[in-house]
């Protein structure tokens, strides 16, 4: 076990709560507001699929006995823990040692966009106009990439953090820009199939969202849709490429390309609900059918997504527009 994984398992218990910021996909998650050390932690637990043994579930305890870390980057680690009385005597399970029934998600230390971001909030649905995405948007995801919002993205594309966690990868450096690789979706436990969610993620820097996408990244976007299937039904075999959907956020959560692999079967939560995921295919055949020459592309189309009231979008760009009269917003 790694010093950053050690830190991270031994963090999860001193958290101290202030308040529940919210609870969603049926009350199997809720996102915590604390301290740990006295410095601001969110800690976002989430229940796993229970496990068949009856033996297990008839001893069902209420406390945490068990923290396994899957994984830890920058401020961020999330593990699997188990609940209830640890029974030293059965093999649980081949992959953990143990069954888990929670997957707990720690960040620490949390900003105040952190605690927004998951923070119960109204939603609103905006008109993202071409013209507003050259004069407004464009220019806050470059300070947002400015602020170093990127440094953990980075560190697992240069192999630095979470090397173990790539399920399969281009040899970094040499596939130019077909290169990537893929990474279990933190959201995801890792071994419920039907709930799998995968991360590819590109090497290529020039492109920050499905905006920077052109007619002449066609033959790209179809490559890269032709590998990420391929390594992901090659890394699970029980999994077939018509079993999976690919598609991207807008807004993403952060301005490095990536896009989303999921198993069909998952369920389709407020991430991949109409106004936050656009499907890759979708996104080919607008390219396909767009007027234009090579350089005409996606930041040419009005964009209508959902943001909370809480996020810095709403309330430092569409918010003023709004009251100005000047928004197309909804």
């Amino acid at each position: 076990m790694t010093d950053a994984n050690a830190r991270a398992e031994s963090l999860v218990p001193k958290f101290q709560l202030e308040r529940v910021l919210n609870q969603d996909q049926a009350g199997r998650r809720t996102a915590m507001y604390g301290t740990i050390d006295e410095q601001p932690a969110l800690l976002i637990v989430e229940r796993a699929p229970f496990p068949t043994s009856a033996a297990y579930l008839g001893r069902l305890p209420g406390s945490l006995s068990k923290l396994k870390n899957l994984g830890a980057n920058d401020i961020y680690s999330w593990s699997m823990a188990r609940t209830g009385a640890d029974d030293e005597g059965q093999s649980a399970s081949e992959q953990y040692g143990f069954f888990a029934d929670l997957k707990i998600n720690l960040i620490y230390p949390c900003t105040e966009s952190h605690v927004n971001k998951y923070s119960r909030q109204r939603v609103r649905s905006v008109t993202e106009t071409p013209e507003m995405y050259e004069g407004k948007i464009r220019p806050y995801m470059q300070s947002k990439r400015d602020e170093g919002r990127l440094n953990w993205v980075f560190n697992i594309i240069e192999g630095r953090t979470e090397v173990e966690d790539v399920i399969y990868r281009t040899k970094l450096g040499e596939a130019g820009d077909e290169g990537f690789l893929l990474l279990p979706d933190l959201n995801w436990d890792r071994s419920t199939l039907d709930a799998l969610h995968l991360l590819a993620v590109v090497e290529r820097r020039d492109i920050w969202s499905l905006r920077d996408l052109k007619k002449k990244h066609i033959p790209w976007l179809q490559h890269m849709k032709s590998k990420v299937v391929s390594a992901t039904v090659e890394t699970y075999p029980s999994i077939e490429a018509d079993q999976l959907k690919l598609y991207v956020h807008y807004q993403p959560t952060y301005y490095h390309f990536h896009i989303h692999v999921a198993h069909v079967a998952l369920e389709a939560g407020a991430t991949q609900a109409t106004g936050k995921a656009v499907g890759l295919d979708s996104i080919i055949e607008t390219l396909k059918v767009m007027a234009g020459d090579d350089e005409a592309g996606m930041d040419a189309v009005s964009m209508t997504y959902t943001l909370g009231e809480a996020s810095e979008l709403w309330a430092d760009v569409y918010e003023p527009l709004k009251r100005s009269g000047k928004a197309a917003s909804q």
